[in-house]
């Protein structure tokens, strides 16, 4: 496979930079009355549970912040899927800075694993219909690339980035603006050509008047599949090519059923907001 390409930039440099900071503070204490200056170490990234991994190239970038003398050897790639007991890098320098660097290195590498691995389980889930499997902006601030890096590492598609990418237009812009939606589009479609625009909506009767408007996407708003089938149904009748996005409370258990309805995509919340970390551990040895 193709692995993506990791995100860089100095917005990283310095979460690399202020992440170490926060957890190092003015010293490390226990390493400090601990290991001798001289002590050398191997220690290996080992997965203690089945999952997708992400973030090992961040490795290199964060221990060399501590020593430039540490190395990194990958034995697996962002996107490789493992088991438990595989060895995904093997680091190996001075004992203190891999001690020091420890947590901060699995935190970035759970959290981003954890992502994932959970967006592999929903892209599993429809295999084999087309439906792409969406992010959300429901990021932790500052993480936002990472995240959506990591979906892409579980087979996931990325949605919007922000709020520049794309026109979206929910309910609150509705609510908001005031005006008819037809206007809105036109609005779009003069200040911002390049852009994809995208409505949303929460009954079918809504769609109908939607799909004249010959938009990229409309977001089906908490559809059941079998409301999503009949919007399919329509959508094919309006032979507009709009795509359809279905969203809201999908799960692992209801996204297969949308797909199955007909859905190009469903975009679900939780690939970046509730993935749990998946359970990585750094074992040390010391080197005589």
């Amino acid at each position: 496979m193709k692995h993506p390409d990791l995100p860089r930039g100095a917005w990283l440099e310095q979460l690399l930079e202020q992440s170490l900071i926060e957890d190092i503070g003015p010293g490390d204490a226990s390493t400090s009355i601990t290991v001798a200056p001289d002590s050398r170490a191997v220690a290996r990234v080992v997965a203690r549970e089945p999952g997708v991994l992400a973030g090992l190239p961040l490795l290199v970038p964060l221990l060399r912040r501590l020593d430039e003398s540490v190395t990194v050897a990958l034995e697996r790639w962002d996107g490789d899927r493992v088991a438990a007991g595989d060895v995904a890098a093997v680091l190996s320098g001075p004992a203190a800075p891999l001690l020091t660097g420890e947590r901060t290195a699995l935190n970035f590498l759970q959290q981003l694993s954890g992502i994932a691995s959970l967006t592999a389980r929903y892209v599993d889930a429809v295999s084999g219909t087309g439906c792409q499997v969406l992010d959300t902006r429901k990021t932790v601030p500052g993480w936002r690339a990472l995240a959506k890096y990591a979906v892409r590492c579980g087979g996931g598609t990325n949605h919007r980035f922000g709020l520049y990418d794309r026109i979206m237009l929910k309910d609150n812009h509705w609510a908001a603006g005031g005006d008819r939606i037809s206007d809105l589009v036109t609005r779009g479609r003069r200040d911002h050509p390049d852009l994809a625009i995208e409505v949303e909506v929460d009954s079918l009767e809504q769609l109908d008047a939607v799909l004249p408007l010959q938009i990229e996407w409309v977001l089906l708003d908490n559809f059941t599949p079998d409301e999503v089938g009949a919007a399919v149904a329509r959508r094919d009748a309006a032979a507009t090519g709009t795509r359809l996005e279905s969203s809201g409370n999908i799960t692992l258990e209801t996204i297969a059923a949308h797909a199955e309805a007909g859905a190009d995509a469903c975009s679900v919340g939780r690939l970046t907001h509730s993935a749990p970390a998946l359970d990585l551990s750094l074992e040390m040895e010391l080197q005589s």
